[in-house]
């Protein structure tokens, strides 16, 4: 009967301790949310692939007089590029290409960008230093 009461203690002491706090909440919340937003964008993907093949074929087998209500090679070739990108990357594409972008802002925002004032510019069209 000890044994058993032992390891009841032991498994019981083995479970990761639950957080009920609102850091842990939102945590969680923005790692459901990626998950499920990514997934949803895989999903979204692969529909606009199966879309842009389904329109590619249907402009090949098209009547000649029907050309002008389909869709464009452009569409078509956007379709498959973007949907075949979204199938595949999902989230971690979207968060790719977001934090490419903040690092834009936070470039033109630390002060990288370079700035003359109208004088230093109008000398330099002139061709005369200053």
């Amino acid at each position: 009967m000890t044994k058993i009461y032992e390891a009841a203690v032991l498994t019981q002491a083995s479970l990761p301790s639950a957080a009920w706090d609102l850091t842990s909440f939102l945590e969680n919340a923005k790692a459901q949310i990626q998950l499920w937003g990514g997934l949803l964008l895989m999903l979204l993907g692969a529909v606009g692939l199966v879309w842009g093949g389904v329109l590619a074929i249907k402009k090949l087998m098209a009547n000649p007089q029907s050309a002008g209500q389909q869709q464009g090679w452009g569409t078509i070739a956007m379709l498959i590029l973007v949907g075949g990108a979204l199938g595949t990357g999902g989230w971690s594409l979207i968060s790719t290409i977001g934090s490419g972008g903040q690092q834009t802002i936070t470039d033109l925002g630390g002060g990288t960008v370079i700035a003359q004032t109208a004088d230093q510019f109008s000398g330099f069209l002139s061709g005369s230093p200053k």
